[in-house]
């Protein structure tokens, strides 16, 4: 990444988020009614991060990530994840092979995590063990089986689902695995109006055949150009203050202080500042603004507060702490009031 000084061109700026803007184009057509969805899902991407999709079934989280692939022309490949499932399921491990000569030896066979984008299904159907498996990859892009490491192909990411009322048979995510997904999206249902167009337009619900609408030469240099969209100080500042602010400290805000034991991490903030520079791109804007920060920032922070068990009785989730953070964090280096974490 350049450094944070050096300012984009016009022209640079453009060309990139015409080209980003062919593949949300895709993803909406592939994907009816979910424009806000389709819209960070392809943030996360280009800000290099994964995704946890929750929602119910039939709603196209499965036929969104295979329209993102597409539409990159990148590998994909989708793995389903049940309570018997082991790690060497997902990392890929070693065979004894009988070569031609006769001999045998033992041969890595890569697992489904070798590729562009991992399709996890039903992430939270695997056991912790399992499911840990994909940290080293979520974190370091690498893989290591019995003491050696192996890269995984570029880019990459895991886009996984899971079902928010099926429990039967389910492990909650470990909080170090939720905090290596950039963004936490929730799948609503569509409207009526979107079904009659389903209905009449898409025999047995079947997507649109898609070809790729950017070659991996363009792909590269738009992921480049997102690593370039200059971070002001201010914004910056404004992204610490709101981190901080999710922590239960003397003068925080009142729904932080009642419902929050352990507020977000560092890594909350450069999940914040990468993806509001992917949204700055997708508006052709060379530069971070306020307004990038506060749209990407539910989505990156719901997910990584952990919550007391009065928030549950009261109903209080992840988002509507962080929404209050929103509404009490100022852009120019104070509070308003409710707390006191202002530069």
């Amino acid at each position: 990444m350049s450094s944070n000084s050096e300012l984009l061109a016009p022209e640079a700026v453009s060309q990139a988020a015409e080209r980003a803007t062919r593949v949300l184009d895709g993803l909406n057509h592939a994907l009816l009614g979910q424009q806000d969805l389709c819209r960070m899902v392809l943030v996360a991407f280009l800000a290099r991060g994964h995704v946890l999709l929750e929602g119910l079934p039939g709603l196209g989280k499965t036929e969104l990530v295979k329209s993102l692939a597409s539409l990159l022309g990148i590998d994909t490949r989708r793995l389903q994840f049940t309570p018997d499932l082991l790690p060497g399921d997902v990392t890929g491990g070693h065979v004894l092979e009988e070569s031609t000569d006769g001999g045998r030896a033992l041969t890595f066979q890569p697992g489904p995590v070798f590729t562009n984008l991992l399709l996890a299904d039903e992430i939270n159907r695997a056991s912790p063990k399992t499911q840990s498996a994909l940290l080293e990859a979520m974190q370091e892009r690498r893989v290591t089986v019995v003491g050696e490491t192996r890269a995984l192909p570029q880019p990459f990411a895991v886009l996984a689902t899971q079902n928010p009322i099926e429990l039967e048979g389910t492990y909650p995510l470990p909080e170090a695995q939720l905090d290596r997904f950039l963004f936490k999206l929730n799948v609503h249902k569509v409207s009526p109006e979107t079904l009659v167009t389903i209905l009449t337009q898409r025999r047995h619900g079947a997507a649109p055949k898609l070809e790729p609408v950017l070659s991996a030469t363009e792909l590269d240099g738009v992921l480049e150009t997102v690593g370039r969209v200059f971070l002001p100080d201010a914004v910056a500042g404004f992204i610490a203050r709101l981190v901080d602010g999710t922590h239960p400290a003397p003068g925080a805000g009142q729904k932080v202080t009642q419902y929050v034991r352990y507020g977000a991490s560092p890594r909350a903030a450069i999940a914040i500042a990468e993806s509001a520079r992917a949204h700055a791109l997708l508006g052709k804007r060379p530069n971070v603004g306020f307004d990038d920060v506060r749209a990407v920032a539910p989505h990156a922070l719901g997910h990584r507060v952990t919550l007391d068990y009065g928030a549950r009785l009261d109903g209080v989730s992840g988002p509507d702490v962080i929404a209050a953070v929103l509404a009490e964090t100022d852009e120019v280096g104070t509070l308003t009031k409710g707390s006191s974490h202002g530069a």
